[in-house]
């Protein structure tokens, strides 16, 4: 990993063969902020990303108001494949008659009909992982056996060389910090599927912190020939950032070429009035190896 400071950088010599825009934690509401959510406007079309990727909490408290602007802010963004799933601030905490009869009602109509999404783009397919849990966990999530079942069948026929990626809110495993957040219950036996199916990537949100790593980490006896790449998106557009982003806004930008996954962290600076990248992590693809 290296430190750098600049508006937008291409991180690897070799092109490209698509990128990714991860943004997550937007928290429409109380806690959104309006300069840095017109800042992600402005850089997003100069890094000209071939997919957006928001892994969830759109909104603050999962109200009508909140869903509408965030639905509003989504078609601001540049007009290219998009993989979106829910948090478990985009459930209603607390209307519990209707957290418990029909939670995701709001988001179904105003950003998303599937839960479950999948995207499917030249080099790529990206399945997305509905980890709300409204009846049994309202923070840490869950993950059910049937979303692994589906999710196994979605990478069955990937060509060779296809980048497997998982967008889940939740993360599947803690930040490397002092914070220690509880990870999903059960998340062993998803990455394990997860390394079975040779998933490349993990990109999550929910933590509000940014954290880029590999899953080896945390479960040393899982494919030590292989490893998943695991990229926590800070919170990209409230004022609700922890630990070492605390009062900071913060995407990745994602970059898959035939021999490496390179992810840009970038981070909004009140000085400038912008987002400016901060690191960069290069990976060798199919390796655990990373490179400075």
């Amino acid at each position: 990993m290296s430190g750098v400071r600049g508006r937008c950088l291409l991180i690897s010599s070799e092109k490209p063969l698509f990128s990714l825009l991860q943004i997550s934690d937007l928290h429409f509401g109380p806690p959104y902020l309006d300069k840095t959510g017109e800042a992600l406007l402005h850089i997003a079309p100069q890094l000209k990303p071939d997919a957006i990727i928001v892994s969830g909490d759109l909104t603050q408290r999962a109200k009508r108001e909140q869903f509408v602007a965030a639905a509003e802010f989504l078609k601001r963004l540049p007009n290219v494949p998009r993989l979106v799933i829910p948090g478990n601030h985009d459930v209603p905490l607390y209307r519990v008659f209707e957290r418990i009869l029909r939670p995701h009602s709001l988001y179904r109509e105003l950003i998303s009909e599937d839960l479950n999404p999948v995207l499917r783009i030249p080099g790529a397919v990206i399945a997305g992982l509905d980890t709300t849990a409204p009846l049994m966990a309202i923070s840490n999530g869950r993950i059910s056996r049937w979303q692994l079942d589906a999710c196994e069948k979605v990478f069955h026929d990937v060509p060779q060389g296809t980048a497997r990626i998982i967008v889940a809110h939740h993360h599947f495993a803690p930040a490397p910090d002092y914070l220690r957040d509880s990870s999903m219950p059960r998340s062993r036996r998803a990455m394990t599927r997860f390394s079975e199916w040779k998933i490349d990537m993990i990109l999550g949100g929910h933590l509000h912190r940014a954290f880029i790593g590999n899953s080896l980490d945390f479960y040393p006896g899982l494919r030590r020939d292989r490893g998943i790449i695991i990229a926590q998106c800070g919170t990209t557009t409230s004022q609700r950032g922890r630990g070492r982003e605390r009062e900071k806004n913060s995407f990745n930008f994602i970059q898959f070429s035939e021999s490496t996954i390179s992810i840009t962290h970038y981070m909004f600076f009140h000085a400038s009035n912008d987002f400016q990248a901060v690191s960069q992590h290069t990976f060798v693809r199919g390796t655990i190896t990373p490179e400075s």
